[in-house]
């Protein structure tokens, strides 16, 4: 204990709640933290290790401002000052505290150098970066579709497992691009992690609907946001030349720099030699005048496609981005490059139908966007699945009491249900007659029975309660979580309620019992001032040995004699 953290612990106290918090979670101290009071967490906050921790934030500006403020005594630069202090790195005055100077003469670094302007690219490197970044756009496009289809397992280490690596791999032009644009998705909000999935949130299916080169804007923007601040600079970034040294007390960040370099280079945000093109230059001006930069790169996108007899259509360019989803809902696309390859089949008008598509719907979208009609053998098959669809009804069971409730399958002809009662594949769903044999029933949840059923090619359909046909979509979309490592303000409540309820009204007493306690435990050797019933006042050299019943004792220093001293005689207590 010294008298930095005592001074530390007042500074603490004096904080309101959201300033509290907000230290405590650029701290990264767990809202579960034992502390009883403010002394408790000024010895944590001042623990060389958990200073180490808080210096790995600072860039190498940073750190030799607080080295230099340190090594005089004087204050942080009013230009670094805040940053520093919203650490509780220095004292009221903003003078380091010990125990941040002690820290920072362990970390070896460079003064930083000058940030220099975004090299330019030439007009070469413009077009091949225009094009890393279409196709980056178009895959990551992939991505966010398949994860609509199914959700991505994610290993312990936070990868993605291998099965779901290869399915992503096999629809990617640059499948060594996955990480970083699975890191992309991830910093724009595209996905997200709920236990060990990697699941698309709801933002996700509104960029699958947007136009090219806004796709890319909304990915670059929030990328350049979530930049560390230290390579952050005027709306755009630092020279990536730079990056590797911005955090050097960070072991962990050369690593990191890596990979935010690779993203940047597969957005077509930066070429391979960290130039910089005109879109990315133009980011400080806003996204709009970015979209117009890269725009004017970027291959055209056709809004029409040949529908065939074969039940394939073909698609004689880049197909818009938000006309390639909704007809990815109807078929399925066999190959892709600049002109791509769709097949329609009975499975994927079925699935567009569970969707909520009907065959009038899809056969408008159709005709509109087709250059040559729609083929008789298309429309035959749209509408003759139409016909056969909700054949299979899933609802609940209304004779089920509300603490077990059932799953009820209906269908108009009998010979589906005997069908299906007798489907060795549907075994798991337990299903089995009703009373009167008109129906079956299951205890399996109503959902899993319907994709049972649709993948076991039974033209199935979900109803609600009343009876009435319910769009369903077989993905799963991500609720929304804080980043992760990321600590809401609120769940300091309860320790920072905890803190205020131990202030004492006498602080300097609070601070020597805090002494006293910590010299017990460290077993010590201390003078301690002791007023005698004379008034005057001895000081013993002791090693303080035990703390108890209002005394603390310990070896007299010397005279090696075993004292007891009561400690509300204790005036004062230094380490010696």
């Amino acid at each position: 204990m010294t008298e930095g953290t005592r001074e530390l612990a007042a500074r603490l106290a004096t904080l309101d709640d959201s300033e509290f918090a907000a230290l405590l979670a650029a701290r990264g101290v767990s809202p579960t933290v034992a502390w009883r009071d403010y002394f408790d967490a000024a010895d944590a906050l001042t623990d060389p290790s958990f200073v180490a921790r808080a210096l790995q934030g600072l860039t190498a500006t940073e750190l030799s401002a607080v080295a230099r403020a340190a090594a005089d005594g004087t204050p942080v630069p009013e230009e670094h000052a805040a940053t520093v202090r919203s650490l509780g790195l220095t004292d009221a005055s903003g003078i380091p505290l010990p125990s941040t100077s002690a820290a920072i003469n362990l970390v070896i670094f460079d003064e930083a150098a000058p940030q220099d302007a975004l090299p330019p690219a030439d007009a070469a490197t413009e077009g091949a970066t225009a094009e890393r970044a279409f196709t980056s756009v178009a895959s990551l496009g992939d991505i966010l579709i398949q994860s609509l289809h199914a959700p991505f397992a994610r290993l312990g280490s936070g990868a993605i497992a291998a099965a779901d690596r290869r399915r992503l791999s096999e629809e990617l032009q640059r499948p060594e691009d996955l990480d970083a644009l699975i890191s992309l998705a991830r910093t724009a909000g595209l996905l997200d992690v709920e236990g060990r999935w990697l699941l698309p949130t709801a933002q996700a299916e509104l960029w699958l609907r947007e136009p090219t080169v806004r796709r890319w804007s909304l990915v670059a923007a929030a990328w350049r946001d979530e930049l560390p601040r230290g390579i952050r600079a005027g709306g755009a970034w630092s020279d990536p030349s730079t990056w590797n040294a911005t955090f050097p007390a960070d072991a962990s960040w050369p690593a990191r720099a890596e990979a935010l370099q690779a993203e940047a280079q597969v957005w077509g945000l930066i070429a391979p030699d960290g130039a910089a093109p005109p879109w990315s230059r133009a980011l400080p001006s806003g996204t709009e005048r970015a979209e117009a930069e890269l725009g004017a790169l970027l291959p055209h996108e056709v809004d029409r496609i040949y529908l065939q007899n074969d039940l394939t259509a073909i698609s004689p360019g880049p197909l818009a981005s938000g006309l390639d989803v909704r007809l990815r809902q109807l078929a399925h696309r066999e190959s892709h490059a600049q002109a791509s390859s769709y097949r329609f089949t009975p499975e994927t008008i079925a699935a567009a139908l569970t969707e909520g598509e009907t065959a009038e719907s899809m056969l408008e979208f159709l005709a509109g966007l087709s250059l040559t009609g729609v083929p008789q053998p298309l429309e035959y098959l749209v509408r003759t699945t139409a016909d056969k669809h909700g054949l299979v009804r899933v609802g609940y069971d209304p004779g089920a009491p509300p603490e077990t409730p059932r799953t009820l399958v209906t269908s108009s002809e009998p010979q589906a249900l005997e069908t299906i009662a007798v489907d060795q594949s549907l075994r798991p769903l337990g299903l089995i007659r009703t009373g009167d044999g008109s129906a079956l029933t299951s205890r399996v949840p109503r959902d899993t029975v319907l994709w049972a059923l649709i993948d076991a090619r039974y033209p199935a359909v979900a109803v609600d309660r009343q009876g009435t046909e319910e769009p369903m979509r077989r993905h799963r979309i991500a609720a929304g979580a804080l980043a992760p490592g990321s600590v809401p303000p609120e769940a300091y409540t309860a320790l920072i309620e905890t803190l205020r309820a131990s202030v004492s009204s006498n602080a300097d007493t609070a601070w020597l019992e805090r002494e006293i306690e910590s010299a017990v435990r460290a077993r010590a050797v201390v003078d301690v001032d002791v007023e005698l019933p004379d008034g005057s006042t001895r000081t013993f050299t002791l090693e303080a040995s035990g703390l108890g019943g209002g005394r603390l004792r310990g070896r007299e220093r010397g005279t090696d004699v075993e004292r007891t001293l009561p400690v509300s005689s204790v005036r004062g207590i230094r380490r010696v």
